[in-house]
């Protein structure tokens, strides 16, 4: 398989993206109600998740009060530029430079109708000098996967993709 290209979309709307999905999971933690998270994820995704079951996989992370809405406001550091995979999956990935805990996040999204819909997200919070916890989980290009504070959990079959190699 052909290694992920670098995808030409423009800052703006790269950050719209991330801060968007972002805030979506914060007031979902906030409020319990993951229909809005639900709501802008692509038909793949949802297939495999209702926001109940969001509610349930982000119990662990809601628990802990982290509090994501710092990622409006901060410049968010990639550790993987957008990257587009054979299968139109595009990946980014990367943290918030905060303090005492940064928020570290991997996004996949896929192209529906012309707009980029959420296909994976793996969210995760540490602190700067030890980085992201232990646990934290990078779901595989195009794979359906919710990843938390805990273990990820698989929430579909994945496509057929490479397992690109974070760039620090």
């Amino acid at each position: 398989m052909a290694p992920p290209q670098p995808i030409s979309i423009d800052r703006n709307s790269v950050l719209i993206l991330l801060r968007t999905t972002l805030v979506a999971l914060q007031q979902a933690n906030q409020t319990g109600n993951y229909s809005v998270l639900y709501g802008l994820s692509a038909p793949g995704f949802q297939n495999v998740n209702s926001p109940e079951r969001l509610a349930q996989i982000f119990a662990g992370l809601r628990s802990k009060g982290f509090d994501l809405s710092g990622v409006v406001v901060l410049e968010p550091q990639f550790t993987i530029l957008p990257e587009l995979y054979e299968n139109g999956v595009m990946r980014m990935a990367g943290f918030f430079p905060s303090v005492p805990m940064q928020v570290y996040f991997d996004l996949q999204f896929v192209s529906v109708r012309g707009q980029w819909r959420l296909i994976a997200i793996a969210v995760n919070v540490g602190s700067p000098i030890s980085g992201p916890p232990a646990t934290d989980a990078r779901p595989a290009p195009g794979q359906s996967a919710v990843a938390k504070t805990a273990p990820s959990v698989d929430l579909g079959k994945p496509k057929p993709s490479p397992t690109p190699t974070p760039r620090r």
